[in-house]
This record gives structure tokens, sequence and C-alpha cells, in this order.
């Protein structure tokens, strides 16, 4: 064989070594693989094989879901729900939506969904028992009440020192709220829709909830609803919300990845206009 010819045949070799090389990355982010230990993306544990099973809240609120229907792919969590499921390689027929409460969903032990998405806050104590992906949205926490409440005409935080408030355990809002307002003021809730429904009997005068829930409730569920402000960021910039996996689960580099490159190409900020361009220019409590 001549050199000229050696060195053709190498080449061919190459090229075919790096096409398939090339098709097999493409197989590692396809939905449909089956699901198997270890390997790339696409081979990776997932509860239904060839499915991405995705777990929200029941009721799931607006604007995070539109019409409590996460499959229509309206409202901001749903969208970004399907976006990274697009990024893993699955179709949206092949995204399956399940239900979980917020306390089960962050608890240890076994889940019945790959990732779960619920406004959850990425904190250290709850790292303890669940992954966490990269952050797809920062907000702040609000105070919303109604205006027939006297909480209404608070500008302060000293002020709303002065009133009922309540909040949903187990979260962020809660730590917040317990941080700025006090222990003694608050009237702690297993749900935010039982804390709007103290709010509507008048067992409160305001509630604490993140910043795009306040938008909502003072729009469409509370008679005169009215958002009194935010609390003012902390200091690692705000809240920030994340998609929980089972602890140790192999599916949270790739999901992690897929959230990483959304806010890299501009589709957060797009889906973030699209259903939260209403919270903005809210006043910060002095």
């Amino acid at each position: 064989m001549t050199a000229f010819a050696r060195l053709r045949r190498t080449a061919a070799f190459a090229a075919v070594t790096a096409a398939t090389a090339l098709a097999l990355t493409a197989c590692a982010f396809a939905g449909d693989a089956p699901a198997a230990s270890g390997g790339a993306e696409g081979d990776l544990p997932k509860v239904t094989a060839g499915s991405l099973t995705i777990a929200t809240g029941e009721p799931a609120f607006e604007p995070w879901v539109v019409g409590d229907d996460p499959s229509s792919g309206e409202g901001f969590e749903s969208a970004v729900a399907y976006a990274v499921a697009e990024k893993l390689g699955f179709a949206k027929d092949d995204v399956v939506w399940v239900r979980s409460t917020f306390d089960s969903a962050i608890a240890p032990g076994a889940k019945d969904w790959d990732l779960n998405i619920q406004q959850f806050s990425v904190t250290d104590e709850r790292k303890q028992a669940v992954d966490f992906s990269s952050p797809y949205y920062t907000t702040t926490q609000a105070v919303v009440t109604t205006a027939a409440s006297p909480a209404a005409s608070a500008t302060s935080v000293a002020e709303l020192k002065d009133y009922t408030v309540g909040v949903m355990s187990a979260t962020t809002s809660y730590t917040v709220a317990e941080e700025q307002l006090g222990a003694d003021r608050l009237s702690v809730y297993n749900s935010n829709d039982d804390a709007v429904a103290a709010l509507q009997s008048g067992q409160v005068d305001a509630i604490v909830v993140d910043l795009p829930t306040a938008f909502y409730l003072a729009g469409a569920v509370l008679d005169d609803g009215k958002v009194v402000g935010q609390f003012p960021d902390s200091s690692a910039g705000g809240d920030e919300l994340a998609f929980v996996l089972p602890k140790d689960s192999e599916l949270t580099t790739a999901v992690s990845d897929a959230v990483d490159a959304l806010r890299e190409d501009g589709t957060l900020a797009e889906l973030e206009q699209t259903w939260l361009s209403d919270a903005v220019d809210v006043p910060v409590l002095s």
C-alpha cells in the first residue's frame, strides 16, 4: 500500500469514527432511550422509560401554571419545564405530569417523579434531603393584603409589625417573614390556600408569599387585593427557585445543564417577560 493510500484510508477511518461519535452523542439526549443505570443522559434511570415525569403542586397557581393545567405549557413554570424537557431530548408528548405536596417533595425518601417544580427555594437545609438544579428564577418575598385591611397603608417593616401576618409553614416566605417581622406576629398555615382564606375571613391582616404569587392573588383571587411591598433582597441576591430532584439523582447534572443553557440563550428571560412581567416596580419595604 502506498503512503498516499494509507493516508486516504486513515482519513476515511477518522471521518467514520467522528461521525459515529457524533451520532452517539446525539442519542445520549434522546428522550426515548431506555431507562438504565449509568451512561449518558438518555440512559439514566427515570420513573418511566421513555418519559420524563414532572411533578407540581395541587392546585398549581398562576402565574406559575395557568388554569391549574401544567400540561398546557402556559404559565412560567410550566413553560420552563417543557423548555428543559426539550433540552433533554423529550418531546412534549413524552412529558408526564403528576402532583405532589410541597412538604413531601422536599422530604427524604423515594419519589414517584423525576423532577418537581413548584417554587422551591434552594436552602442548605433542604439540600440534605433532595437535590436542586441550577436556579431558573430569582425572586423576593412580598406582602399582599386587601384594600379594606389596616395593613394596606403600611410602607415599612416597622409598621407591619403592628399587624397579624399569615404565612405558609416550611417555606422561604416563612423564613423571611420571621426574620423581618418576628415569630410573635405570624400565623402559620399548611398551605397558601389556608393563608389566603385566613386573610379573606379577617383572621390575619396580610400574608407573605413570593412576589409573582402576590401579584396573582392581588389581581385574580382577592377582592380589592393590594401588594403592599416586597422585602429587601437577601445578601444572596434574592430567593432562588430551582427544580427539586431525588437525592443523588443521576439526572441532576443534566437538568442543571439544561437550565443553564436556557439562561445563556435568553429563553428564561423571554419566558419571564411573557409570564412574570407584572412583577416589577413594587416598593421595597424599608
